[in-house]
């Protein structure tokens, strides 16, 4: 390895950084680009938009997000969350051409809505359910993709809902391909599969990335198994659009309509899709900041600002909105990227490859693409990712749990909705139990208890204050100790003032001490900001 000399210069330093992550990033890129191919078609497909579309979406995430974000790791492009809503939109606008109009004003809103700093709603994402979401996702990327392993690809490649549009579910679409299998299938993605496990053991033959041997595994099994009876079906392979000139593709791009710009339901379309469209890449760039191995932080609200400028871009070329996609994004952890270079040059290899290598690419069995995902979904579902969350304790692994099982049965966006519920339960059932601490000590006959309020006593610790109080024995002398307290609810307080108001009547003694008439709502945080950026 290069070794750094003591009296290098920063522009040595940088170069050195630079040429050791791009190691790492080049080899990634390429299994992102693998990864990201077949699922831009697919979601395209789905969707009821032309196949370049999707490959427009997923280049322009790669070139033009990835420059803006400042996640290093993400990768953007069509989602298959937005299927229905790009479906549907298609239908009830009429044209294709006004539903681009939609995704360049909902590319707007997010813009607006990364300036006014909305993207801090990723940070209260609860961490139990984003480890929910990463295994979900690892096991909903291990059953979709065994139909497919299988050779049984009736479904759209990056579909993530239980109930799949070829009227099967997550299951039964699997017992369905176990009775129809492609020999030929099986045979590449039980090889690929092995590759994937064996070859990253020989360190030195590593430098040539697994995924890249699958994917000349798979051609050579195209090739061999043509002319045969079991010889792999057109939808069994990749198929991308060929272009014969660069003024073959230029005709490629669609404009959107301007001309729409009066019609109402254009701007329901546009704030549906930037909505849903923020919220999964919130979820994403969380989800991916989780499995970074060296946990750096992504600006969320930059992130916001940056997918709005792919979606203003996408919209003017002809593309479908995109987000940030935990899918690609933890295939390219799982390939040892670094650096945004990777998500880059994925969107390079994208373009290059339907500009130049249009019919290799369309040799590429969807088999052994299967067999690149079903190892990513089984390391982000790993056994010991279950261990780890029932030890932290059921307030932790019942919302991880429900999280996994509300995903996987529904979608991303109402699973993690469903995990967020079960998890603020929780959240709340501590607080509850928290609202403050008490000694009780004897002189005599009478009681001396001392109630020392929490640093933090909110409208939900009412209850349980209330029904201290309302318990405390005749003859009593009573102590409520706000001296901890930063911030104490209306309610609460109401609640001691009345106590302490109508205590006598039961021969009971109250003594406020450092409790105030009122609180104001604690700025802590803004005035940290404050005090740092000054």
């Amino acid at each position: 390895m290069q070794k750094l000399n003591p009296s290098s210069t920063g522009t040595d330093v940088k170069k050195y950084f630079l040429k050791k992550n791009l190691k790492k990033d080049l080899p990634s890129s390429i299994v992102v680009f693998l990864v990201a191919l077949p699922l831009c078609l697919g979601i395209a497909l789905a969707s009821g938009a032309p196949l370049f579309a999707g490959l427009i979406t997923g280049i322009v995430g790669g070139l033009v997000v990835s420059t803006v974000s400042g996640s290093q790791l993400s990768v953007s492009g069509p989602a298959a969350g937005l299927t229905v809503i790009v479906l549907g939109a298609i239908t009830s606008l009429g044209s294709y051409q006004v539903f681009l109009l939609a995704v360049v004003l909902a590319g707007v809103l997010q813009v607006i809505l990364g300036l006014i700093k909305a993207g801090t709603i990723g940070n209260y994402f609860p961490s139990s359910v984003i480890e929910g979401m990463l295994a979900a996702i690892g096991l909903i990327l291990i059953l979709k993709q065994l139909p497919h392993a299988l050779g049984v690809d009736s479904n759209f490649s990056g579909d993530e809902g239980f109930f799949q549009q070829d009227h099967e579910n997550t299951f039964s679409a699997i017992t369905a391909a176990l009775g129809h299998f492609s020999l030929a299938a099986v045979v590449i993605s039980g090889l690929s599969i092995a590759v994937l496990i064996v070859w990253p053991k020989f360190k030195k033959l590593s430098v040539v990335p697994a995924p890249l041997l699958v994917v000349v595994l798979g051609v050579v099994g195209t090739l061999l198994f043509a002319g045969t009876s079991h010889a792999l079906r057109v939808d069994q392979i990749v198929k991308i659009p060929v272009v014969s000139g660069f003024s073959e593709f230029l005709g490629l791009f669609t404009m959107p309509d301007f001309s729409a710009l009066a019609n109402k339901d254009v701007y329901i379309v546009a704030a549906t899709i930037a909505v849903v469209a923020s919220l999964e890449t919130l979820l994403s760039i969380e989800a991916v900041d989780k499995i970074d191995p060296i946990k750096r932080v992504s600006p969320t609200n930059r992130e916001l600002i940056a997918q709005g400028v792919g979606n203003v871009t996408s919209g003017m070329l002809g593309g479908l909105p995109l987000t940030a996609v935990i899918v690609r994004s933890s295939a390219n952890v799982n390939a040892g990227g670094r650096t945004k270079m990777s998500a880059i040059f994925h969107g390079t290899w994208l373009l290059l490859s339907l500009l130049f290598i249009p019919q290799v690419i369309n040799m590429i069995p969807l088999s052994c693409l299967a067999a690149i995902l079903l190892m990513t979904g089984y390391k982000l579902t790993r056994i010991s990712l279950f261990k780890h969350m029932y030890h932290k304790g059921w307030d932790q692994f019942v919302p991880f749990v429900v999280t996994v099982l509300a995903v996987l049965f529904t979608d991303l966006l109402k699973g993690v909705a469903i995990g967020m519920l079960v998890s603020v339960f929780y959240l709340l059932r501590t607080n509850m139990r928290n609202p403050f601490f008490y000694r009780i000590t004897n002189e005599g006959d009478k009681k001396h208890i001392r109630i020392k309020l929490a640093e933090e006593v909110s409208f939900l610790n009412k209850a349980a204050i209330q029904v201290v109080l309302m318990n405390i024995p005749k003859e009593t002398n009573v102590i409520i100790d706000g001296t901890n307290s930063r911030f104490i609810d209306p309610d609460v307080l109401e609640t001691i003032y009345n106590y302490k108001h109508n205590a006598y009547t039961k021969g009971i003694i109250v003594t406020l001490e450092n409790i105030k008439k009122q609180y104001n709502v604690p700025k802590l945080t803004n005035k940290i900001v404050e005090e740092i950026n000054s």
